[in-house]
């Protein structure tokens, strides 16, 4: 596979990007890196790594970069040579499987659909998140690339959910759960409702309506949202498992025994954190787009872009976007265009006077 990289994007960038992906490149010799970004800058953080750039890695110049506070739509028709522009239009045309960048995620979305374009009979493209469980990952989507989403669009996500679950994380027929006020199936406002019961019928392995919890107990692998929720689940979730550990860390260090106490306990804490280690999933895929584009977190570091780009390039050898399309052309009737031909049938029917 060849990953196109985003050198300039994200908190750390452009020295935890290439380093990130100097170690997968050195690791994984079949698949070619492309950095893309300024490349003088570029080959400064190589010269100051240390190692010699790997056989596999070539630079791609794109001098201008999109800043996390610029509108996305803007930035692109100004900044045709910003690294995030550059990196997609290699997928588009065809000189890289796969996006990855730790840059703004609105950028990397807007040029995804724009320069991408969207697969057919999906209409709208989803951005899941990964919730860490004991028992395996449970994938959330959508966390905020629509905030609001019909029913339809929701049985889309869960349906390349599912595909991504299945072919990418390794999960055989994944459970599809919809995030609901409750379990039963009259729960919820009118859209989960109508959710529920075109999951129920749709060709998917649905298990009903979830609740929070049920998804830290791993009662679902694939659970559907709109954006707006699952924004506001997602950061929850980050936020308190990351208030957690910094409490126990303090607390554990208070006392004169603290430091046996620390050294007893390690082997349990590295266990717990491995198990609640969140960086080895690398990144999030826009679902929905002509291409692989991999959203990494903004504060990523070498390890985690090295694990995304390994998303990426599992995710283009398992041929995601076309898996996707194949899915939406055998479920034509989910679609928006689906949806506007039943409409239309139906007021035909109501305008034709009966015999």
């Amino acid at each position: 596979m060849r990953i196109a990289v985003d050198a300039m994007g994200g908190d750390h960038a452009p020295r935890e990007v290439v380093r990130g992906a100097i170690d997968y490149a050195t690791g994984t010799p079949a698949d070619e890196v492309i950095l893309v970004g300024d490349t003088a800058s570029i080959e400064a953080e190589i010269a100051e790594d240390g190692r010699p750039r790997p056989a596999n890695v070539r630079l791609v110049d794109a001098p201008e970069v999109i800043g996390m506070g610029e509108h996305p739509a803007t930035a692109l028709r100004t900044k045709r040579r910003a690294s995030i522009v550059v990196a997609t239009d290699l997928v588009r045309d065809g000189e890289a499987d796969a996006v990855v960048s730790a840059g703004s995620t609105g950028a990397t979305m807007a040029a995804a659909i724009f320069r991408l374009g969207r697969i057919s009979g999906i209409d709208r493209p989803a951005l899941p998140a990964h919730m860490v469980t004991d028992t395996g990952p449970v994938m959330l989507l959508d966390v905020g690339a629509n905030m609001d989403s019909a029913p339809d669009n929701l049985v889309q996500f869960a349906a390349m959910g599912a595909i991504f679950s299945e072919h990418v994380l390794g999960v055989p027929n994944p459970r599809i759960g919809l995030l609901n006020v409750g379990e039963e199936v009259e729960k919820g406002d009118e859209r989960a409702r109508e959710t529920h019961a075109k999951l129920a019928e749709a060709d998917l392995n649905f298990v009903g309506n979830v609740e929070a919890h049920d998804m830290i107990a791993h009662r679902a692998d694939v659970v559907v949202c709109d954006g707006f929720v699952g924004n506001v689940v997602i950061k929850f979730f980050e936020g308190i498992t990351t208030y957690i550990f910094r409490s126990l860390r303090v607390d554990l260090q208070q006392g004169p025994i603290a430091p046996l106490a620390l050294l007893a306990l390690k082997p349990g804490f590295d266990r717990t954190r491995a198990r609640f280690d969140h960086e080895r999933y690398g990144g999030a895929p826009l679902l929905g787009v002509k291409g692989v584009s991999i959203v990494s977190h903004g504060r990523a570091k070498a390890r985690m872009i090295e694990h995304a780009i390994r998303v990426a390039s599992e995710s283009a050898h398992a041929r995601v976007p076309e898996l996707i399309g194949e899915w939406t052309r055998d479920h034509p009737a989910l679609s928006h265009r689906g949806v506007r031909s039943r409409i239309a049938a139906r007021l035909h029917r109501e305008r034709t006077p009966a015999p």
